[in-house]
């Protein structure tokens, strides 16, 4: 697709993937900054879409390899669980493309909203481990492979899901949580990244450079999940929920069409 790209167009789109990168390594909901800039932009839907999920791979990477370096994961023990949401955002990817996603969007504005509550009023959360609920593979069967089929069928607040998971089933800590979950986030991404790739939606140089201003977004978030952990992620993961739901309900109902 022809697209003409100035400076100052590539510049912009640098700096918020650099925003997003920072916000969604700490409480995720990055796509509600990125994709509407690369409409903005003049990309169709199924192209921001795609490329989106390019830039996404970028920040999701570089905060995983972080934890994993700080050794808030050891990936040895998420094996099971990446493999399945790899493969649950896959089959999603796969799917979007022949079912209606009508009731979805109408549900979903709730859902991510509940999550928001959830982190608000729980007592539960704080930054030490509490009982497990499921044992590694029940999370990885269920879990894992239902958020990462949501990723690749849909998408928004994926993060937030996994995060909720691994507080509510895994028994994490939050900052431990938000860790694992942006591990599980770049194995979905990856998938639907290869689906999109194969049917030539990505635009690979607008994601390219979006992709390392991601890098640099989500270094620095992840740096402050590890230094602040619940005092940051907790407002964070609420705000981020509450403008999520705004906007997916402003876009289906035009709530703001009056402005």
């Amino acid at each position: 697709m022809p697209l003409e790209l100035s400076y100052e167009l590539i510049a912009l789109l640098f700096g918020v993937a650099m925003l997003a990168g920072f916000i969604d390594a700490i409480a995720g909901g990055g796509g509600l900054i990125t994709i509407p800039a690369l409409m903005w932009a003049g990309l169709p839907p199924t192209a921001a879409l795609a490329t989106n999920k390019l830039q996404a791979c970028g920040g999701s990477f570089f905060a995983s390899l972080y934890f994993v370096r700080k050794g808030m994961v050891k990936l040895g023990e998420m094996k099971l669980a990446i493999a399945c949401a790899f493969v649950g955002a896959a089959i999603g990817t796969i799917a979007v493309q022949m079912i209606d996603t009508a009731f979805l969007e109408t549900l979903l504005p709730f859902l991510i909203l509940g999550i928001g509550g959830y982190f608000l009023f729980s007592k539960k959360i704080s930054e030490e481990d509490k009982h497990q609920v499921f044992t590694p593979v029940m999370f990885g069967f269920t879990a894992a492979f239902g958020i990462g089929l949501y990723d690749g069928f849909f998408g928004p607040g994926t993060g937030s899901f996994f995060a909720l998971a691994f507080v509510s089933l895994a028994g994490f800590g939050l900052a431990k949580a938000t860790a694992h979950a942006k591990v599980l986030n770049f194995s979905t991404n990856i998938a639907s990244l290869i689906f999109f790739a194969i049917g030539g939606k990505v635009l690979w140089m607008i994601g390219g450079v979006m992709l390392v201003g991601q890098a640099i977004g989500a270094t620095l978030g992840s740096r402050m999940v590890v230094t602040k952990g619940t005092k940051i992620i907790k407002p964070i993961v609420v705000t981020m929920s509450i403008a999520m739901s705004v906007k997916l309900l402003s876009t289906q109902y035009d709530l703001f069409s009056w402005v």
